[in-house]
């Protein structure tokens, strides 16, 4: 009887040290891991809109079609734009033209207005040499004036001798008509030295006058420099306006090349354009799925967090086929979720009622989990996180 007590006792200590151990490593493994079924598959989806108006000719894949980068989904009539790309083009040739014309009258105007300082200059300085010997004429036909109003006063005095003394027959009449021609031919010779000195001063008057136009003509020459600053000016105008030109003639081109729109990812379509419609710049026509570009976004309570790291392993297991994917922690959020919503919550108030938050955490697949694209965004995952 006391051996079966003995026996007994020494059993309930063996399976009280056994149920220990267990619960010891039941509580392991359940601490090594946290798992929560509030996860999804997440992804970027990527709205396609057009660049350009137009209408709709063509339409080249269907719903749920995989297409990839660069794949032309959309066509849009290209007609009005391929005219705007013909007149871009026919507007900056004619500006180019006018360009280089312009560009060959610098040099041109440069020469000409050097040579017509040069020959100004020239001008001006023989109308100064020409007014000089003018007003030298004018001086000696002044000095031709007064000798021949001398001899003429004399004449007139020898005349008047002669006149009396002809009267009491003192002197033949023959000595006073001598005298009478000399009067005559010395009031002659004052009325031809007074027409020259008066056109001795006309000449110096034109004189004058040409050496007023050859100013002018200097001074007019003299704004060579400016003249060429003003061809250069509009050449510069005229490159600007070819820059001008050549810009537009681009963005024609691009907008040509935007009647074509194109996938910028790899992925499966979900099209809401068709064929005849009439659509404007910025107007969604199709999304694109990047079906290789998925990860998992689980919510976990803020109690989870404790020992939860960025690269610790994961096992995914999706509820639509039943597999499990391997994975890892890519990054933790940084906020929870309800502050990321549009009215996020305000606990300021008398009647606040703790409620445990979940946090969302990034899962990515290790590389090749998803060679088939089998992973749907918005599908339901339960992830587990390996602590250790």
């Amino acid at each position: 009887m006391r051996r079966k007590s003995t026996l007994l006792k020494a059993g309930l200590v063996i399976a009280g040290v056994l149920v220990l151990v267990a619960a010891v490593l039941l509580w392991r493994y359940l601490a090594g891991y946290e798992s929560t079924d509030d996860a999804q598959v997440d992804a970027h989806l990527y709205p396609v809109s057009a660049r350009v108006s137009g209408y709709v000719v063509k339409v080249n894949v269907d719903d749920n079609q995989y297409v990839k980068a660069g794949t032309v989904l959309v066509e849009v009539d290209p007609k009005d734009y391929q005219v705007a790309v013909a007149k871009a083009r026919a507007d900056l040739a004619n500006a180019e033209a006018t360009a280089r014309s312009l560009d060959i009258t610098v040099p041109i105007t440069s020469v000409s207005t050097s040579s017509q300082l040069t020959t100004a200059a020239r001008d001006v300085d023989n109308a100064a040499a020409g007014i000089v010997a003018a007003e030298k004429q004018l001086a000696a036909a002044r000095a031709s004036v007064v000798e021949a109003e001398a001899n003429d006063v004399k004449a007139q005095a020898d005349l008047a001798r002669y006149k009396q003394l002809v009267d009491h027959q003192n002197v033949s009449v023959q000595i006073y008509d001598q005298a009478l021609a000399a009067s005559k031919a010395s009031s002659a010779n004052v009325a031809a030295a007074r027409a020259n000195e008066a056109a001795a001063q006309q000449t110096v008057e034109q004189a004058k006058n040409r050496l007023g136009q050859a100013q002018a003509s200097h001074r007019t020459a003299g704004t060579g420099p400016q003249q060429v600053a003003s061809a250069r000016a509009r050449v510069l105008s005229a490159v600007a306006d070819v820059q001008q030109k050549r810009a537009l003639a681009e963005q024609a081109a691009l907008n040509l090349q935007y009647t074509k729109v194109v996938a910028p990812v790899d992925g499966q379509v979900n099209k809401t354009v068709v064929v005849g419609m009439n659509i404007q710049p910025g107007q969604q026509l199709l999304t694109i799925v990047p079906l290789d570009q998925v990860w998992f976004t689980a919510n976990f309570k803020e109690t989870q967090l404790k020992s939860m790291r960025p690269g610790q392993r994961a096992d995914v297991a999706v509820d639509a086929s039943g597999r499990t994917y391997r994975a890892r922690i890519d990054s933790i959020g940084g906020a929870t979720g309800p502050l990321f919503s549009l009215l996020p919550p305000e606990n300021a108030t008398g009647n606040y009622v703790k409620i445990v938050q979940r946090i969302p955490v990034k899962i990515v697949l290790e590389s090749g989990e998803n060679h088939d694209r089998q992973l749907r965004p918005g599908m339901s995952v339960i992830p587990t996180v390996y602590l250790r």
